[in-house]
């Protein structure tokens, strides 16, 4: 029947971007804003979708690509087409955020580096030295020549003033290049300027 032939068709047609904007609402639990967004291209629905994949995370995909990825891609003025690297790629950097190889922060630089040469995400962290310091032993030394040298901050802290500390937290950061684990950090310094 001719009703069989348009279902037939329709199943073949490309699925329209409203559709497909509903279905990552409900899919993926994602706002309706990151879902407009995501279905206004193509190529860049098709990425969505296999890093989000591939990593299991919605949302941190949409984050990504809303956030970091379209401000490159601006700034380089590289088109969607011309995305150096593979979705998987950019869950494998999801993959080392979730697991404490590096931080959030040193993220957005690896991201940065994967769009000027294509490379994985691993081999910029290997090749730049950009893995998190975790040891808890080597942060203290760090973090107690940073005491040492800011004696006024550290006065600052015991009177109360708990910018001192976010100030503390940052010198520590500066002397890592950005490389300490922040949680680390922040219970070292409260375990020693509260000794």
């Amino acid at each position: 029947s001719s009703d069989e032939q348009i279902e037939e068709i329709r199943n073949s047609l490309p699925e329209l971007p409203d559709v497909k904007q509903k279905r990552y609402i409900e899919q993926y639990r994602l706002p309706e804003y990151d879902a407009w967004l995501l279905t206004t291209s193509k190529i860049i629905a098709n990425f969505f979708e296999e890093a989000a994949a591939s990593s299991g995370k919605p949302k941190i995909v949409s984050n990504w690509i809303m956030g970091d990825m379209m401000r490159i891609l601006k700034e380089k003025n590289i088109e969607y087409s011309d995305i150096p690297f593979a979705p998987k790629d950019l869950s494998d950097l999801i993959t080392l955020i979730e697991k404490g190889t590096i931080s959030g922060t040193i993220a957005k630089t690896v991201f940065e580096e994967m769009f000027s040469t294509g490379k994985h995400p691993k081999d910029i962290v290997k090749e730049k030295g950009l893995i998190q310091i975790s040891d808890e032993s080597e942060l203290t030394q760090i973090v107690k020549s940073i005491l040492e040298n800011n004696q006024q901050s550290v006065d600052d802290y015991k009177t109360g003033k708990d910018k001192a500390f976010s100030f503390l937290v940052g010198q520590t950061m500066k002397a890592t290049k950005g490389k300490a684990n922040p949680q680390v950090i922040n219970k070292i310094l409260k375990d020693l300027l509260n000794s």
